[in-house]
């Protein structure tokens, strides 16, 4: 299956949707994003659509394979036409986009022990979770 991301105001993914691969195929039996949106231009009557890859996460292709706009589409998430990215909601106002990934990162690193800690936004650090 292959997932579409509807685009609303402001670039926002408000819906995403599921499309048999066969659809996509042209005449030579290669894939098409463009057969896609038409697609669901035509069911939807909705002309704005970007293909997303569940496989997909921080510009990884979890399968070994291409990667597509950096991260899988979701409701609330913005497309980024010039970086052709899928870019989540921001979690914290002090958090730095990740060029590379389009994920937002944290300005100090995740502690790396043993511990489990929870993001603390007033103080700009990470605070250790006691449960």
């Amino acid at each position: 299956m292959a997932s579409f991301a509807k685009i609303g105001l402001n670039s926002k993914v408000i819906e995403v949707l599921s499309v048999v691969n066969e659809v996509l195929h042209d005449s030579n039996g290669v894939e098409q994003e463009s057969i896609g949106i038409d697609f669901l231009t035509k069911l939807t009557g909705y002309p704005v659509w970007k293909q997303t890859s569940y496989n997909t996460n921080g510009g990884v292709h979890n399968k070994d394979g291409i990667p597509l706009r950096k991260n899988h589409a979701g409701i609330g998430m913005t497309y980024d036409e010039d970086r052709n990215a899928f870019i989540p909601k921001k979690p914290f106002n002090s958090w730095i986009l990740n060029e590379d990934t389009c994920s937002w990162e944290s300005p100090i690193p995740y502690p790396q022990d043993n511990n489990k800690y929870s993001w603390n936004e007033q103080t700009i650090s990470w605070d250790l979770t006691t449960i």
